[in-house]
């Protein structure tokens, strides 16, 4: 609710930037994701290029890249539902740069390998299932109901810009001094990150208790029942797993494809990396407007539609720079829908989900998500070894059409019209009940 000032209400925009946490919450979270923009650029340049590592190598690399969410990701919720999220975005961004800070030791003594690499990627990839679980499960504590999809526009909207930002410097710092050296730039993010959130403040109101311990196995299942038989969370759900799988199969030889079959180089893939960002941001910032003037459905729906459709150029595209920009359209194109359907479904969740659910309920989404990708990168690596890599860019493209299916059905549209409220609070059940109903369970105790 705005806080009155000379009888005015404010606005949401100044009360999100009166909020000192969030700023800083929003600044850590934008640094990091800047450097693992770096290292995004960094990674596969030094393992092509430098490891001279094969097709199957690479698959393998994606592959362990992305089996951390699949083992980890709803533990990660039941862990973020018991514990601070705060402490755990600090532990893992220190231990990120201690991770990240290893390839150039290596590099230094003679003793990087793609072995090195294989180990890098997964730790990384454990630590940062970790600290997003409790990065986006916080965001509720950190800003009212009524503002998270601005609160969530505005977050994405810094990630495009650091994603932008950390794809170029990346690139920029490759062709001056290397692959290996950039990721030091990532050890740095790291540690910037920690420090931002270290000094986030939670008010004691916003503060979520820790729920009541059980099992493990329990709570991961309580959490899996609470999406699954959500009428909303459900098909939104489904509908990000089917995607990330295809998208999984075409990240698998993405970077490959660019630097080997249409010979982009480091260059070229640094700028299609950064036309992702500057999409990203654009759908960022136009998400609430676009969401109050079509509803969230149709602007998730129309998220989903442009990931396949903007993926088409490539499979017929060839080396040069007339094609290059081709691609850097479609990827603008692309994540501009994209991050608008994202920061919409994210409110959305967020919105229909309660406080002690929040973490589990987004790796619940995360997991079926993201967790089917390592099958992906297996499932990538089989079609090319038959087909070639051509093939599997086209299967992972027609595979993203699928999504679009599911959310068309009557039942999403009717209930996506407009956001969900939030759910209430037992106190406010309590006091939203009619007084002749509270004064009889008063007399009862």
């Amino acid at each position: 609710m705005p806080v009155p000032v000379d009888g005015r209400p404010q606005p949401p925009v100044a009360l999100l930037r009166g909020n000192r946490s969030f700023r800083t919450y929003w600044a850590g979270e934008a640094v990091s994701l800047a450097g693992s923009s770096l290292h995004a650029v960094a990674l596969p340049v030094l393992a092509i290029e430098m490891l001279h590592a094969s097709p199957g190598q690479v698959a393998v690399l994606a592959f362990l890249a992305t089996l951390p969410a699949f083992f980890l990701a709803l533990p990660a919720g039941v862990i973020c539902d018991r514990h601070p999220k705060k402490t755990i975005m600090v532990v893992t961004d220190l231990a990120a740069a201690v991770m990240v800070a290893v390839v150039p030791v290596c590099w230094a003594i003679g003793a990087l390998s793609v072995p090195v690499l294989y180990v890098m990627v997964l730790l990384l990839g454990a630590l940062t299932v970790l600290h997003q679980a409790a990065a986006i499960a916080i965001v509720p504590e950190l800003v009212e109901p009524a503002l998270l999809p601005m609160a969530n526009s505005r977050v994405s909207a810094a990630l495009s810009i650091s994603n932008s930002a950390g794809a170029h410097a990346g690139t920029l710092v490759i062709a001056v001094a290397g692959s290996v050296p950039t990721l030091l730039l990532d050890c740095l993010s790291y540690l910037l990150s920690a420090w931002c959130a270290a000094r986030i403040r939670l008010a004691p109101n916003k503060r979520v208790p820790p729920a009541a311990r059980r099992a493990m196995t329990a709570e991961i299942r309580e959490g899996l029942a609470f999406v699954m038989r959500h009428p909303l969370l459900r098909p939104l759900v489904l509908a990000l797993s089917v995607m990330g799988y295809g998208f999984g199969i075409i990240s698998t030889y993405w970077a490959y494809y660019l630097l080997v079959r249409l010979d982009a180089g480091s260059t070229g893939l640094g700028l299609v990396m950064g036309a992702a960002g500057a999409g990203g941001l654009a759908g960022a910032l136009a998400a609430s407007r676009l969401v109050r003037r079509f509803g969230p459905g149709r602007v998730i729906v129309a998220g989903f539609l442009a990931y396949p459709v903007t993926y088409m150029p490539v499979l017929v595209a060839g080396p040069g720079p007339v094609w290059l920009g081709v691609l850097l359209v479609c990827e603008a194109v692309q994540m501009t829908a994209v991050a608008a359907a994202g920061s919409t479904q994210r409110s959305v969740r967020q919105q229909v989900c309660p406080p002690h659910m929040q973490a589990r309920a987004q790796q619940t989404s995360l997991w079926l998500n993201l967790g089917l990708r390592p099958f992906a990168a297996l499932s990538a690596g089989a079609i090319a070894a038959v087909f070639g890599v051509w093939a599997v860019l086209a299967a992972g493209t027609a595979l993203l059409f699928v999504p679009v299916v599911l959310l068309c059905s009557p039942a999403v549209r009717r209930r996506l019209t407009a956001l969900p409220a939030a759910p209430a609070s037992p106190l406010e059940q309590i006091e939203d009940r009619p007084p002749a109903c509270r004064k009889r369970e008063d007399s009862a105790r």
